[in-house]
């Protein structure tokens, strides 16, 4: 494949540094993952019993609130894969909040099949870091 500007070849140039890119910036999606384990975010949203609001699961996190204002975009790329959806809290203003899937039951610390110290161990940095 010769890679060029003109007709077809310009869409697999696209395409060949969509690939790239996307192999690229994919520990974005595991580190994203360590992060909500490490901070427990999952059993914090599961233990309240209903959605969370932005506002509320901040406040429940055991970090510096001053790094909160990275919170909505962890959230997203969270949601993006399928860790955490978005669920209507109440009917009146439309408020939404943050609700775990069946996938990320999975990563809870009191489920019996939690996969959640092998996900912390192959991200650790002694692996990740070589």
């Amino acid at each position: 494949m010769t890679l060029s500007h003109g007709g077809e070849k310009s869409t697999e140039l696209l395409n060949a540094q969509a690939h790239v890119w996307n192999h690229i910036f994919n520990f974005i999606n595991s580190m994203s993952l360590k992060c909500a384990v490490q901070l427990g975010i999952l059993d914090i949203i599961h233990k309240h019993g209903k959605p969370m609001t932005l506002a509320e699961l901040v406040k429940a996190l055991p970090m510096n609130k001053a790094k909160a204002q990275s919170v909505p975009h962890l959230m997203r790329i969270l949601i993006h894969s399928g860790f955490f959806m978005k669920a209507k809290i109440s009917k009146g203003k439309e408020k939404t909040g943050y609700w775990i899937t069946p996938i990320s039951r999975l990563l809870l610390k009191d489920e019996p099949l939690s996969v959640a110290p092998f996900l912390l161990a192959m991200l650790d940095t002694v692996l990740t870091g070589p």
